[in-house]
């Protein structure tokens, strides 16, 4: 007669017994399930070991540079909810009026007179460069 659980059957009791290994030993997790486990960290310096061509680093598309996209992203947090077109002097009030930090403004106000349809609009007249569509 084999001894064993009366209750379960022998692939439950073979289940029950792998999820309560960790608690047994004692060293580890108490998670019997791999994917439970958390990822190793990368080495200090592992991650900088990938190189990008320049203009291609992550989060910049085609035609610009990681720099074009935070100014670009900086504006566009400080002139959001700009009904376009809009002249400078729309741009400039909206800026104002949202508290927009000096380095914004000063972009702004050397904006050329004229009316702007969108923020690549704006970002091709302050010299920024605008990505470029894949066709």
């Amino acid at each position: 007669m084999e001894r064993g659980s009366d209750k379960h059957n022998p692939r439950l009791d073979e289940q029950q017994k792998h999820e309560d290994e960790g608690m047994v030993r004692g060293g580890g997790t108490t998670h019997a399930e791999e994917w439970k486990d958390p990822e190793a960290m990368p080495s200090p310096g592992e991650e900088s070991m990938r190189s990008y061509p320049p203009g291609h680093e992550p989060g910049a598309p085609a035609g610009m540079t990681q720099r074009d996209v935070d100014v670009r992203s900086d504006l566009a947090k400080w002139l959001s909810d700009t009904h376009w077109p809009v002249s400078k002097g729309q741009l400039l009030e909206r800026a104002r009026d949202h508290g927009a930090p000096d380095e914004i403004l000063d972009m702004v106000e050397s904006l050329p007179e004229r009316t702007y349809t969108n923020m690549a609009d704006i970002a091709q007249a302050l010299g920024i460069g605008v990505e470029k569509r894949r066709w």
